[in-house]
């Protein structure tokens, strides 16, 4: 992780962090002492820095605080240029003082661009036209000139026309850092393969494995992973967290969640422990548990039947705790845009949209008749949607956060009308499909809360419920699920307990 910016004194900074502990490791050097404007910069895979300072870029090599080389890109730079590398590192864009772009490249840039401009030339070129044999030149707004007419769009401009600048004094030094570790196309096939899921039909193919844990035994009362899907989260009915992370090794190069590799019971240097502020007037094992984690896994908020708290990943410690009860909370999420919105479902039915950065609640939604049992956001339909121990569903705009539509559950055959008890909602990935599951039901509802798909059941223990496997091991098409009545005696040789349901 890294820093760049400028103090109103005109003091610039560029600085390397320790993530795991939210210090600064490296500093690096090379700004003068009062610099013109806001410093930016910008980083490459293959393990360089650059910053626009003094009408020129520096570069400094990630490992060593001392600046690398200077390159003013032949004049015309402002105070404070503006520079993006490309995703290789091999290009780098700068913004000039008269409202221009610069492309600086290196050798392999070069060699790039020119691969791109015979691509283009081959395309367009008719049959009888002779190959340009103009040497290439990029434009401050535009394409390269000698690209055929098709290609090159309106940006170019004739006014604005100096060669490519070079950064070759970089080439030397990056060539073995250009390959990319984990080929994108290799990324799109591992998610192709993460939804070809075999039946699971032998004991032998179940690993178990026990986590290592040296805090003190209590009962986990809440388990969710991360969303890089490399650490294990846990909160305790004595309210404190408990954070199991999976290393890179030969045995897990991924360094993802595996039944194979244990992973490690893990803490910060200062030994913090996250603890949840509890109720003094309920034990925390009859309180209602919640936790929640930003998109980017760096915040957790959790509520253990007292305040709400926010806590630091990497630090462990208490940012900041909110919302007194009674009510308590009992389900939580962070808007999907702006960690600093975190919609608080309560004890008394209501939903509170709370500013953590202004420290109010925005807003208060009310339209169940028991306590929130579930809240799930869909970016791509721009809403919210909740539900409680009522058994209903409500749909709420996220602009102006107006009750959209609502709808209960329907009672599956043989069950009374109507239906009460813990109900959970989440979003599949496609945003739109929303998975609902009752002690009576899973079922799949529609962006209009209509229900396309559901299986039903007699009974089904609530402590089962694990939404998100539910939706890793199932598609919108097919739905396998197994329920075992433990008040039954077990047939070995026919299997009775466990009636297999399809849909």
């Amino acid at each position: 992780l890294f820093s760049c910016g400028t103090s109103k004194e005109g003091e610039s900074h560029l600085v390397e962090w320790n993530e795991s502990e939210g210090a600064i490791k490296r500093t690096y050097s090379g700004f003068r002492k009062r610099s013109l404007g806001v410093v930016q910069f910008d980083t490459t895979r293959n393990r360089f820095l650059a910053a626009g300072d003094e009408f020129q870029i520096k570069f400094w090599d990630m490992d060593n605080m001392n600046m690398l080389t200077t390159v003013d890109a032949d004049g015309g730079l402002p105070a404070s240029p503006r520079l993006r590398f490309n995703k290789e590192g091999s290009l780098l864009a700068v913004t000039t003082s008269d409202n221009g772009i610069k492309i600086l490249a290196n050798s392999d840039g070069v060699r790039l661009l020119r691969m791109l401009e015979g691509r283009a030339m081959d395309k367009n070129r008719c049959p009888s036209e002779p190959i340009s044999s103009k040497p290439l030149t990029i434009n401050a707004l535009g394409p390269a000139s000698n690209v055929s007419a098709a290609i090159a769009p309106t940006l170019e401009r004739p006014d604005r026309g100096p060669p490519a600048v070079s950064i070759s004094s970089l080439g030397t030094i990056d060539g073995s850092r250009l390959v990319d570790v984990k080929p994108r196309v290799a990324e799109d096939v591992d998610k192709i393969k993460s939804w070809r899921i075999p039946d699971i039909s032998d004991p032998s193919q179940i690993k178990a494995l026990r986590l290592p844990d040296s805090i003190a035994a209590s009962k986990v009362v809440r388990l969710i992973y991360t969303n890089s899907g490399l650490s294990l989260l846990a909160l305790a009915s004595n309210a404190v967290h408990k954070l199991w992370k999976w290393q890179r090794t030969e045995r897990n190069p991924s360094g993802k969640a595996t039944a194979n590799v244990a992973p490690q019971l893990w803490q910060p240097p200062s030994g913090t422990l996250m603890t949840n502020d509890i109720n003094e007037s309920k034990p925390t094992e009859e309180s209602a548990a919640c936790i929640a984690l930003s998109k980017n896994d760096s915040y957790v908020m959790s509520a253990s039947g007292g305040k709400v708290s926010l806590f630091n990943m990497m630090t462990f410690k208490v940012m900041t705790m909110f919302m007194s009860p009674p009510p308590a909370a009992t389900f939580l999420a962070f808007h999907p845009q702006d960690n600093n919105i975190i919609a608080i479902g309560m004890e008394d039915s209501s939903v509170q949209i709370y500013n953590v950065r202004v420290d109010e609640v925005k807003t208060k939604l009310k339209g169940h008749q028991n306590r929130i049992t579930g809240l799930a956001f869909s970016p791509t339909l721009n809403a919210l949607v909740s539900s409680g121990a009522d058994a209903q569903l409500c749909m709420w705009s996220i602009d102006k956060w107006e009750k959209l539509k609502s709808r209960f559950i329907q009672a599956p055959a043989g069950r009374q009308s109507p239906l009460v008890g813990e109900t959970k909602v989440q979003f599949h990935n496609d945003q739109t499909h929303l998975l609902v599951v009752h002690e009576s039901q899973i079922s799949v509802y529609d962006s209009k809360l209509e229900c396309s798909r559901s299986v039903s059941f007699l009974s089904l223990c609530p402590y089962v419920f694990g939404v998100s496997s539910i939706f890793l091991l199932s598609t919108l098409t097919k739905l396998s699920v197994a329920v075992h009545d433990p008040l039954m005696k077990f047939d070995r040789k026919r299997k009775v307990p466990w009636r297999g349901v399809k849909n």
